[in-house]
């Protein structure tokens, strides 16, 4: 007899990687899948908490992919071995601060790791030759192959034909004639693909699945760098930038305020942490105060919070100062106008 092989498979939640896994599932291979979560990661513990989110569905989808598909999904934290990734990425950054590169050495370098300690033959990625400007290029995929260790047991069965072929194929584990010839940043293939397969209720491509990614928040992790004169990070402080607006009035303070009652809600478990402000005479938003305010600093921060309150246009609000959720100080304050917060204050 035989022996089944098995591979182990990158699954980001995406439809790219739930294609490669389906690939090499209808070769007869056992795939099991893996997700790594850094913290970084656009379906984190801040998803969908808006109402413009609200018609989304609150899932999951890695594990959702691997539900569909029928089967088992690793979930990896790598929150703490991640930071050399973001801070000392040895190929430098994308148009953002996404190590993009470093990142995907790095993830299928863990994969390889789990390969070994569970005796699996191979990595299943849902790469695309020419899909990503920084790591999925036909030049960079190779790199990815040698610093990770995975050498030719790395397989992307959605470009294989464009790429040599890997061990799973010299050595007839799996049909190089049944894989696919994808390229470039079109996902018409993929998503006829997904049509002739019946897969439906797949999650969009949108611009990755990294916060990384996105311009806002690289500049915001930025500005928490300067701040603070360290190039370091907590979980706490990655989750705290994807919520609310963050506004910087003067270089020693930051405020994070609250847009809605989800993000209110959200912030308020983070209130033995900071130091907050609320609107106690009209509903509006909860502030977390990040640094050190003097009395001065405080009157600014709480005429801001009067701002985004509902009694914008009021003479004055009542503004509640709270340290460790106890109240500290009242402030009778008239609001900023919107021309008075500027937009290089927000950040």
């Amino acid at each position: 007899m035989t022996t089944q092989r098995k591979a182990v498979a990158l699954i980001s939640g995406g439809l790219d990687s739930m294609l490669a896994a389906k690939t090499i599932m209808d070769q007869g291979i056992h795939v099991e899948g893996i997700n790594f979560f850094t913290g970084f990661c656009v379906e984190g513990h801040t998803h969908a908490i808006r109402k413009k989110d609200k018609a989304k569905p609150k899932r999951n989808n890695a594990l959702w992919v691997a539900e569909t598909l029928g089967i088992k999904l690793h979930i990896v934290d790598i929150v703490d071995e991640y930071k050399d990734v973001v801070l000392n990425p040895s190929h430098g950054y994308g148009a953002n601060l996404n190590p993009c590169l470093d990142c995907k050495c790095f993830m299928v370098k863990k994969a390889r790791q789990w390969v070994e300690e569970n005796n699996f033959d191979f990595i299943i990625t849902g790469e695309v030759i020419g899909q990503r400007p920084m790591s999925q290029r036909k030049d960079t995929m190779p790199v990815v192959a040698r610093e990770s260790g995975a050498n030719d047991r790395l397989l992307r069965p959605l470009c294989a034909k464009n790429l040599p072929a890997t061990l799973p194929e010299l050595e007839g584990w799996v049909d190089r004639e049944r894989l696919h010839d994808f390229s470039g940043r079109s996902r018409k293939p993929q998503m006829a693909m997904a049509k002739q397969l019946g897969l439906t209720d797949y999650a969009q491509p949108a611009g990755g699945c990294c916060f990384l990614t996105d311009q806002n928040y690289s500049h915001r992790l930025a500005d928490l760098w300067t701040a603070r004169k360290t190039r370091d990070y907590e979980l706490d402080d990655i989750m705290l930038l994807k919520v609310g607006r963050h506004i910087r009035p003067r270089p020693n303070f930051k405020m994070i305020i609250g847009r809605e009652e989800g993000e209110n809600k959200f912030l308020e478990g983070y209130r033995k942490m900071f130091a907050s402000m609320t609107t106690d005479s009209c509903p509006g938003p909860l502030v977390l105060l990040d640094g050190e305010l003097s009395q001065e600093d405080l009157e600014l921060a709480a005429a801001i919070a009067a701002r985004f309150s509902q009694g914008r246009e009021h003479e004055q609000v009542q503004i509640g100062y709270h340290i460790n959720k106890v109240l500290k100080q009242r402030f009778n304050i008239k609001p900023l106008g919107i021309e008075e917060v500027p937009k290089e204050w927000h950040i």
